[in-house]
């Protein structure tokens, strides 16, 4: 199965997506709920805000008020109606036409959408900051045999990057195939895997990534 066309990507500082307690409501009550469950208003008011920006940038796609699409999120284990899983939207009332994801990191939220996309296409994104990846250990629980084995040839001061990349795109594709880390990563190899690839810059290099981050795609 394959997208129609390729995605369109977005990126955002979360401090500069408009937050006001009053548009919580627009969420959807799932997403509510869980907004109100984060201990931390940093937390909360970034999840708020990675949430108002797909919102936004949903009908940006389609090229429709806001007002008209209603959240609706759904989980290949729980089922629909989620405050997670594979976001999508109601639009008056039905399915709106779009595969869409996700990913927030350190102060930023990379969107993902494709408008239209064949019955059955699944999307995936994932941003990263480079030192995310570089606790002890890491290589051991989250890469394959390859992986690894590719890591050694990579220069000293390209190993963080190369590390980070390859979680980048473990993520992208966990978030694709909808099975998250329930799966183990370090069983998923990632070095030449077909529907999966870096993002560099995003829609034609109109915008770069920001420095220090690194990010992946995934679509079937």
């Amino acid at each position: 199965m394959t997208l129609v066309q390729s995605p369109v990507f977005e990126l955002r500082r979360l401090d500069e997506v408009l937050v006001a307690g009053a548009r919580l409501q627009e969420l959807g009550r799932p997403a509510q709920e869980r907004a109100l469950r984060f201990a931390s208003a940093k937390d909360r008011e970034d999840f708020i805000a990675g949430r108002l920006a797909l919102w936004h940038f949903a009908a940006s796609l389609l090229d429709v008020d806001p007002a008209r699409l209603v959240p609706d999120y759904s989980c290949p284990q729980c089922g629909p109606a989620q405050d997670h899983g594979r976001p999508g939207f109601m639009l008056d009332g039905v399915p709106a036409p779009l595969a869409l994801s996700a990913s927030k990191a350190q102060g930023w939220v990379l969107l993902a959408g494709v408008v239209h996309p064949s019955e059955g296409a699944r999307l995936g994104v994932d941003l990263e900051a480079i030192d995310q990846a570089a606790f002890q250990g890491f290589d051991d629980v989250a890469l394959t045999p390859g992986e690894k084995h590719f890591l050694k040839s990579v220069p000293e001061n390209q190993k963080a990057v190369q590390r980070t990349r390859l979680w980048a795109r473990k993520e992208a594709w966990l978030k694709m195939t909808g099975e998250g880390l329930r799966r183990n990563p370090a069983e998923v190899d990632v070095l030449d895997r077909p529907g999966l690839w870096d993002i560099t810059s995003i829609n034609g290099e109109r915008q770069e990534l920001p420095e220090g981050f690194v990010a992946a795609v995934a679509i079937s």
